[in-house]
């Protein structure tokens, strides 16, 4: 395969209600089927009129940034200073949901457009009936990664031809079949297609070619099959905001015991967890059934139904007003440490005649 990246040059300003397709055609004559036209958002954005006024500087201007910022965020994702990562009512998690205030007016913003998919199919659409040209468009914008520095372009939007290479059920050449890979080849094409647009050269549409033998009907996904869906998101939010959703679960813990048989394994973990910072002579003994019944301990009297093992705490002995308080706490601590483990417990009420100790099902 050779790959040719060629930048559409003369495009110029773009304004709202400007007509796309005829900006590139006229700019650049030379297209041809099968090429990849990596198109960046904001023209898209300019042409469709997704620009809002905003005063040019001082604290006005950030109160109304501020304000299109919460418009156009469907959820925080973190946030450390003036900087907010969200993500958008497309799915897309990034800095101040796109955004925009380069290479425009000061007294505007640019915000990325209503449906980058859509956008794409209409110009697609524009240009094979208006010029008889069978493109493919990307729609990208400037993203960050998390763990790695520097930015890079990323696929919003796209039309004919698939957002992912899906490689699964693939053999590769030491015989082992492909499990998981799916390339985000629109994503690489946009950084492609960056390399020689450029952030300050006005070059605001790359043209990829040798890419596609033909173009592929626009009924696909676009790029939206490249949003992550948050409940499979392993790092849906950011270190701080997951520790406060975390101390607020924690606040709010539930009387109940996992559904799975606990796994004694991840108690002891659990156990060990909180043994540095419980009040010394604070003891935690697991039982587990396995214990029973291997006759290493005897069966605790009244042991719920249900349940697969029961943790036993004592305070340290004596035991004051302030070391119940004190324990109380620490049977807490305890608990969360297992819901973090995945293990749910209930407490249970104390034994008769032992006040000062307690026990948890799980």
């Amino acid at each position: 395969m050779r790959l040719e990246i060629l930048p559409v040059l003369g495009i110029g300003h773009v304004s709202e209600g400007d007509d796309l397709a005829a900006l590139i055609a006229t700019a650049a004559p030379w297209l041809r089927d099968g090429d990849v036209l990596v198109v960046t958002s904001k023209i898209v954005s300019k042409a469709e009129g997704r620009l809002v006024d905003v005063p040019a500087d001082g604290p006005e201007r950030l109160a109304a940034r501020d304000e299109v910022l919460a418009g156009e965020t469907a959820r925080v994702v973190a946030s450390r200073g003036p900087t907010r990562i969200v993500q958008t009512h497309h799915g897309f998690v990034m800095a101040s949901a796109g955004i925009d205030a380069s290479n425009v007016d000061k007294t505007r913003l640019v915000l990325l457009p209503v449906d980058p998919d859509a956008s794409a199919r209409a110009l697609r659409a524009t240009l094979r009936e208006r010029y008889d040209l069978d493109v493919a468009v990307i729609i990208t914008d400037t993203m960050g990664r998390p763990w790695r520095n520097g930015l890079t372009d990323v696929a919003l939007g796209v039309a004919g031809m698939p957002a992912i290479r899906d490689h699964r059920g693939e053999v590769d050449p030491y015989g082992n079949e492909l499990q998981l890979t799916q390339m985000a080849v629109v994503d690489e094409l946009a950084g492609a297609g960056e390399l020689i647009k450029g952030k300050c050269d006005q070059v605001p549409v790359a043209v990829v070619r040798g890419y596609l033998s033909a173009t592929h009907a626009d009924d696909s996904a676009g790029a939206q099959a490249l949003v992550r869906d948050a409940a499979q998101d392993l790092f849906s939010l950011g270190t701080a905001e997951a520790r406060a959703a975390g101390l607020a679960d924690a606040a709010t813990l539930t009387e109940a015991p996992g559904a799975a048989p606990a796994d004694p394994a991840a108690a002891r973990r659990a156990i060990d967890a909180v043994a540095g910072v419980v009040a010394p002579g604070t003891v935690f003994t697991l039982v587990d059934e396995a214990d029973v019944r291997a006759g290493l301990i005897a069966k605790v009297p009244g042991w719920p139904d249900g349940a697969t093992a029961l943790v036993l705490g004592s305070p340290p002995a004596p035991v004051d007003p302030m070391d119940l308080v004190r324990f109380g706490a620490d049977m807490h601590r305890l608990r969360i440490a297992l819901a973090v483990e995945g293990v749910g417990s209930t407490l249970l009420p104390p034994p008769a005649g032992s006040p000062a100790s307690a026990t948890l099902a799980l």
